[in-house]
């Protein structure tokens, strides 16, 4: 049973960040390719060991590799998501990501038959059968496993805003669902998922991972699938809550954000802050306030006496911690508002060319 380790902590700050695509025909339509572009040749250079699979056949996964400084994220993005177009394209496919593609009708299409995937489909059932959700995960390395666990716990505070930040999934099985972020909803009818409780320190998070192997609750580690966590196998704390995007700039507002987030964090936690008492039930509240309005949303604060908006969030986010990236991301027109404006206009078509990766 292979369940990480405190060893694994050992780098602080360095970035990892894994995206999920989807696989489309020349219309942009979803479509089969993982055994084209996975297990029916050899990816490209800056692909290998890199690129996977998810639960269906038109989904499919990119990580980049261990990132030492901030300011080399973008150079290491471009080269992933260029080798990833580029080699779907060599194949007669195309990119799209979203939190979820419009066109996805998840009765028409596949599921991967890897073993892994089989066994969660049988235990899950419908919630996974379902489940054509994309998203972008952002690892920061942690030096100490108390430590991320602290940040962890902390982060959960900030996971609404960031998921507001990122809505960009109005649209499933090919109809308005009226969220901002529909992969958000959807996601969270699985097991395991969500904003989770807080945890005491690093032995009490191992000890519940390897209670929910044991009971056959999980298969492996990989199915704690909260929307944060301390990853026991990388040695990072790894926020899963933002949507897919085709804009790279916005991936990399989000994943400034994530990093100022966690290493300001570390820092209180090495000043012995305590740690904060935060509601599930207010988290929760604030999380569905991220999924149903995005940008526009209003925010419970902590003593519950008052709501805030997003864009003051952002100011004073932007101010303390010094990140301009959330700010312009705030400023620009949502991922949800652009694709229903983009829909009214142009109709599925050009919905659906909108979220293709540029060559």
């Amino acid at each position: 049973m292979d369940l990480g380790s405190r060893d694994a902590f050992a780098r602080m700050g360095t970035l990892g960040i894994e995206e999920e695509f989807y696989v489309v025909d020349e219309a942009g339509r979803p479509t089969a390719g993982i055994d084209d572009l996975i297990y029916g040749s050899e990816p490209p250079e800056p692909l290998v060991d890199r690129l996977d699979h998810e639960l269906f056949q038109f989904t499919i996964e990119t990580q980049t590799p261990l990132i030492e400084r901030p300011e080399n994220a973008r150079a290491e993005l471009t080269r992933i998501r260029r080798a990833l177009v580029d080699h779907a394209t060599d194949h007669g496919y195309r990119v799209a990501a979203a939190g979820l593609h419009p066109s996805a009708k998840w009765r028409e299409l596949d599921h991967a038959t890897k073993p892994r995937y089989r066994a969660q489909l049988d235990r899950i059932q419908y919630p996974q059968h379902r489940n054509t959700t994309a998203g972008l995960h952002v690892h920061v390395g942690v030096d100490d496993a108390d430590k991320a666990t602290w940040i962890a716990n902390r982060l959960r505070w900030h996971l609404p805003p960031i998921l507001a930040l990122s809505a960009n999934s109005p649209f499933w099985n090919g109809f308005d669902t009226g969220l901002a972020s529909a992969r958000a909803k959807i996601f969270e009818n699985l097991p395991n998922t969500g904003i989770p409780t807080a945890f005491e320190d690093f032995d009490a998070y191992r000890r519940f991972e390897r209670r929910m192997v044991e009971t056959g609750s999980i298969n492996d580690r990989g199915e704690l699938w909260y929307d944060v966590r301390p990853h026991t196998g990388h040695g990072t704390v790894e926020v899963r809550t933002p949507d897919a995007q085709a804009d790279p700039d916005r991936v990399l507002a989000i994943v400034e954000y994530v990093h100022a987030l966690v290493l300001d964090l570390a820092e209180r936690y090495d000043d012995g802050e305590s740690p904060a008492e935060l509601r599930r039930e207010l988290l929760d509240e604030n999380k569905w306030r991220a999924m149903r309005y995005g940008h526009d949303a209003e925010f419970v604060t902590r003593d519950a006496e008052d709501t805030v908006s997003l864009g003051t969030v952002v100011d004073r986010e932007r101010n303390r911690l010094g990140v301009d990236g959330i700010r312009d991301l705030y400023d620009d027109p949502s991922g949800a508002a652009t694709q229903r404006r983009i829909h009214d206009e142009g109709g599925h078509a050009a919905l659906r060319e909108s979220l293709l990766l540029s060559p």
